[in-house]
């Protein structure tokens, strides 16, 4: 489907096909009978140029469902056409919906096809600025990336490290528009170049700093932002990099990118400090009030994922010989039953068992389980 596809919403069949006729030879279009299919096809589907939506449909109307629209697909262009046009209605449509047109039954062929080809002109416009942007962003990114990897090869160095981090919990956490938090990862280290490269080295290979070094350190959000203010439309970037070494329990109003670069350079700090992924999780669990819980586990399941294995929360009835214990088993008393980093083997179950007959067990218990195992069902299931 191109970009150019604009998709008509409403309830009546024979008002769809007339559009078809109508407008089939002129435009790429696609229809949908009501706003359950309209959303269906929205979310399945490549982003539509325009939707053009009845007002007046069951269970949801036009305004409604455009509003939908817009949380979905924010650059699609929405109209409204409607037999029932009043006063009230176009202002929930224009506030609520964002509709670039209202337009009203029955309406003339010719207006139609002029709403909708300056529907898709303001489409294009909308993408192709953002194409601009994202594009001037990209150029002036790399020259002040090239610059730290010249200055400060080891932060340049970490840098990389961090973008992958970002990049793989957005994707995981589902966050829209990732290439924003990959700018800001990839900038999160630059104002590194004002700081002295043997106290770098001293802090890149976990040497104790004096309270005067930290105090350097410290400064380098600020020379960060200070340096990315002269780029236009910066403001997201820049919010997240300020805010990159605060605690979430301390700052809820922390930005997103702030939460995602605070995560990944903790990882990160931890990875090169010699520690593996489960000991770096661990350690980060153990503090996990500084960090937003959502993205935590986004990216505990993207770093185990690369193996093969996904963290699942289960009750006992849900556990299955073969997955791999992630904390303790304890009674709700706070014994022991089995410690973490064991593998689950019918003695192990049979164990729990005993104790699950008396109610005993706390739970949910954390476990890693195969990664094929939960796309063969989408739930944990037992071994063949």
């Amino acid at each position: 489907m191109t970009n150019n596809t604009v998709l008509f919403v409403d309830d009546e069949p024979n008002i769809l096909a007339s559009f078809r006729r109508s407008l089939g030879r002129k435009f790429s279009i696609d229809l949908a009978q009501g706003p359950e299919e309209a959303l269906e096809k929205i979310q399945k589907n490549d982003p539509y140029a325009v939707v053009v939506s009845d007002l007046k449909m069951p269970k949801m109307n036009g305004i409604d469902l455009l509003t939908r629209v817009k949380s979905i697909s924010p650059d699609t262009v929405r109209v409204i056409l409607t037999g029932h046009a009043n006063l009230d209605s176009a202002i929930s449509a224009v506030n609520e919906g964002s509709v670039f047109r209202f337009l009203t039954k029955p309406c003339d062929t010719d207006i139609l096809v002029k709403t909708v080809n300056a529907s898709i002109k303001q489409y294009r416009l909308v993408t192709a600025e953002k194409e601009l942007l994202r594009g001037t962003l990209r150029g002036s990114v790399k020259l002040l990336t090239d610059i730290l990897a010249l200055v400060t090869p080891e932060a340049f160095g970490r840098t990389e490290r961090i973008k992958q981090i970002v990049l793989g919990t957005a994707t995981e956490a589902k966050l829209d528009n990732p290439w924003r938090y990959e700018l800001a990862a990839m900038l999160s280290m630059i104002g590194y170049i004002s700081v002295d490269p043997e106290i770098l080295d001293k802090k890149f290979n976990n040497e104790e700093l004096t309270p005067e070094e930290e105090q350097m350190l410290t400064m380098h959000s600020a020379v960060a932002t200070g340096l990315l203010a002269n780029i236009p439309r910066m403001q997201e970037v820049i919010d997240a990099i300020a805010s990159q070494d605060d605690r979430f329990d301390e700052n809820p109003d922390q930005p997103v990118g702030g939460r995602l670069l605070r995560l990944a350079g903790d990882f990160e700090s931890l990875e090169r400090s010699g520690l593996d992924k489960d000991e770096a999780m661990d350690h980060m669990r153990s503090d996990e009030d500084r960090y937003d819980p959502m993205l935590l586990r986004a990216l505990e399941r993207m770093i185990f994922a690369e193996e093969g294995l996904v963290p699942m929360s289960l009750t006992f009835k849900e556990l299955r010989v073969g997955m791999l214990l992630t904390a303790n088993v304890t009674t709700e008393d706070g014994v022991l039953l089995m410690a973490k980093g064991q593998e689950l083997n019918e003695v192990g179950l049979l164990r729990l068992q005993n104790f699950a007959r008396n109610n005993s067990i706390k739970e949910p218990i954390e476990v890693r389980v195969s990664l094929d195992r939960v796309k063969q069902s989408g739930k944990a299931q037992p071994p063949s």
